[in-house]
């Protein structure tokens, strides 16, 4: 079959793609929700172990603490996903008086961790840019000032965490791709379903068209009446 004849097939039944194009756009437009705006921000912190200094003799300590600032990094990304963080950013979100309370839990939604060597970079995200301003700032509160407790529990005592990148303001994350791609996907798929049943009906469809098809048929035509306007 020549691509003349294909173009015919789907012209002649071009209101079957057309149409489900027109309903498929429209109740992905009338159904199709909007998700709530999301903000996020960063900041980074480093981690470190203070070696301890001995007169007059040469130890590999200075090695040592900086191989344990990288363990103690790496750990404090677990630390700042947990519930006991997450407890201790809602109380002094309270001392702050902030009305904004993270749910126990669900602090793994709100905090990423990440690691390179001894810094330490926390990435927030939060629906309100107002909230996260005062998450983020109790955060931070929390990582230099009850950092102790969090360091005894990992056996290093000594250790210091401190801020060196504030948090950036809060900035509009964008629409996933996800998002973005969602209606021309619906519409590539209606238009597939379209082109797909405008074939099964020419398939299905025994009329008799044209010259070409009788010959197909091996029934030889004599003549032909030409339509109307010809």
């Amino acid at each position: 079959m020549e691509l003349k004849q294909y173009w015919q097939i789907i012209w002649k039944r071009a209101w079957i793609p057309a149409l489900l194009l027109v309903v498929v756009a429209v109740a992905s437009l009338l159904t199709g929700q909007t998700p709530p705006p999301t903000y996020s921000t960063t900041m980074r912190f480093t981690v470190g172990v203070k070696p301890q200094e001995l007169p007059d003799q040469y130890t590999y300590d200075s090695y040592y603490a900086w191989l344990s600032s990288e363990y103690l990094a790496d750990d404090m990304t677990a630390i700042v996903s947990s519930q006991a963080f997450a407890a201790d950013v809602n109380r002094r979100l309270a001392e702050m008086g902030s009305s904004v309370q993270i749910p126990p839990g669900s602090i793994s939604g709100v905090t990423i961790a990440e690691k390179q060597h001894r810094i330490l970079r926390l990435n927030l995200s939060w629906g309100n840019a107002a909230e996260l301003a005062d998450i983020a700032q109790a955060t931070v509160r929390v990582m230099e000032e009850d950092s102790p407790k969090y360091l005894t529990q990992l056996g290093t005592p000594g250790a210091l965490i401190n801020v060196i990148d504030e948090p950036a303001p809060p900035a509009a994350n964008p629409a996933s791709l996800t998002q973005r791609l969602n209606l021309p996907v619906r519409l590539l798929l209606a238009l597939a379903a379209g082109l797909a049943l405008t074939f099964l009906l020419d398939y299905l469809d025994d009329t008799i068209r044209g010259r070409s098809e009788l010959e197909a048929l091996g029934i030889p035509v004599l003549a032909e009446v030409p339509r109307k306007g010809r």
